[in-house]
């Protein structure tokens, strides 16, 4: 089976549907969360998603603030700033759907959370040590996360008592071995310093995860949130990916 795997779209309908386009056909879609926030698509980004065939997707710590689940003065000012504002624009039946999502989803060998499998929804996976305190809360052998909008992979063997981490470019293919967490990185907001969008494509029967990155359309986002009239921050970081 040939699964994409995306994470923190951010209601970035370009990247979104360039990422779409270069992934070609999938069997079924893995969304790790955060379908909106920052950016100025938040419908369209949905929508989209809910529509794709063979569909798994999880709830993100934002799409949880867009819903009223978790308290806006818990993020920085821009975030909350992004939040109000899409709070104002999800549609009704956006809302319903993002409300039906669940926060983790074990499948046979795989886990998908947005933040950690300890805190599903809000724990970000920033180093070795969080990580290694991760893999006690998964049983599977692989737990793939987003959040963090880095596209990254730590490794857990029976020899070592702590993670390995690494970072793994664009068309990097990894076969997979017991433990790991793998985060494809950021679809509409990557924070790695490259600004092309990150996914990954699972080759379920090859056990293969390839690592993929994208230049899509920023100018234009650029263009339609500064008529949304969103935080400058977030318009600007798009063309620098932090």
């Amino acid at each position: 089976m040939r699964v994409l795997v995306v994470s923190d779209i951010h209601a970035n309908l370009s990247a979104l549907e360039t990422v779409l386009n270069d992934a070609g056909p999938v069997d079924e879609t893995w969304c790790l969360g955060d379908l909106v926030g920052y950016g100025p698509d938040p419908n369209e980004c949905v929508e989209r998603i809910a529509g794709l065939p063979g569909l798994k997707c999880i709830l993100g710590n934002h799409d949880a603030a867009a819903l009223r689940y978790i308290e806006v003065d818990s993020f920085n000012p821009e975030a909350r700033t992004a939040i109000l504002w899409t709070q104002q624009r999800l549609t009704t039946a956006n809302v319903a759907f993002l409300e039906n999502l669940p926060e983790r989803i074990d499948l046979e060998l795989i886990t998908l959370v947005h933040g950690s499998p300890r805190q599903p929804v809000w724990e970000y996976l920033l180093d070795t040590r969080t990580a290694t305190l991760s893999f006690g809360f998964f049983e599977t052998p692989y737990c793939f996360v987003g959040h963090t909008h880095l596209p990254v992979m730590y490794v857990l063997t029976e020899e070592s008592r702590s993670a390995q981490l690494f970072v793994p470019g664009h068309g990097t293919q990894l076969t997979l071995s017991p433990r790991s967490i793998l985060n494809p990185g950021s679809v509409g907001q990557p924070r790695d310093r490259d600004p092309r969008a990150a996914y990954a494509i699972l080759d379920t029967e090859q056990n293969i995860w390839e690592c993929r990155r994208v230049a899509y359309d920023i100018p234009a986002v650029q263009e339609r949130m500064q008529e949304a009239g969103l935080p400058e921050r977030h318009i600007q970081r798009l063309s620098a990916g932090w």
